[in-house]
């Protein structure tokens, strides 16, 4: 295998990050993705400094009502993270590669760890509306039709094209998502596979 090269092949994402550091000092470890519903969360950061999807370059705009669509770096309990509040969908007319910039701008910002949210129906007919759950596999039903964020001319500095997904989701964080849920009392976080 060719070696890791020292920055993307595609000149997008400096031009996002770097637009992004001229604006912001921060170096959030920590990543969130406010699916439906969970945009308000990035209300609750202190130390906010906010920009909307449409004025950082190349980044996608959502336009699914109620994702408000700011990229948001603040403060939680004194931890740095940033928050996306609001994402974009294939069902928006996005290739995969294009839903996949924000995430790897995030690991360019020195993201490692992220939390990706989202509201979803389900087949469990005990799940109800507003239960949370923690997802520990999925199926990728549109790679299966060709619309997979691997498309295209592989850029080495991602790493491979082809990922292993066996054990995607990081047990220790899910172990401590059921710990927090537990704490707080939050009996209806459910598991979903």
């Amino acid at each position: 295998m060719a070696p890791r090269p020292e920055h993307p092949a595609d000149p997008k994402y400096y031009e996002a990050l770097n637009w992004i550091k001229e604006r912001v000092s921060s170096k959030p470890k920590v990543g969130v993705v406010c699916g439906s519903g969970l945009g308000k969360f990035a209300d609750t950061l202190e130390e906010v400094t906010s920009f909307n999807y449409k004025d950082i370059p190349h980044f996608p705009v959502s336009t699914v009502e109620g994702h408000k669509g700011c990229l948001v770096f603040g403060k939680l309990n004194g931890k740095e993270i940033v928050c996306m509040q609001g994402r974009f969908h294939l069902y928006e007319g996005y290739e995969a590669s294009a839903c996949a910039f924000p995430i790897r701008l995030f690991k360019l910002l020195g993201v490692e760890k992220i939390a990706l949210t989202n509201a979803a129906g389900g087949l469990n007919q005990n799940f109800k509306l507003g239960d949370f759950m923690l997802v520990k596999d999925h199926l990728n039903l549109p790679a299966l039709l060709g619309l997979s964020p691997t498309l295209g001319v592989n850029d080495l500095y991602w790493g491979p094209r082809f990922i292993n997904m066996h054990n995607c989701y990081d047990s220790e964080l899910l172990d401590l998502a059921k710990k927090v849920a537990a704490e707080i009392g939050w009996p209806l976080l459910r598991n979903c596979c």
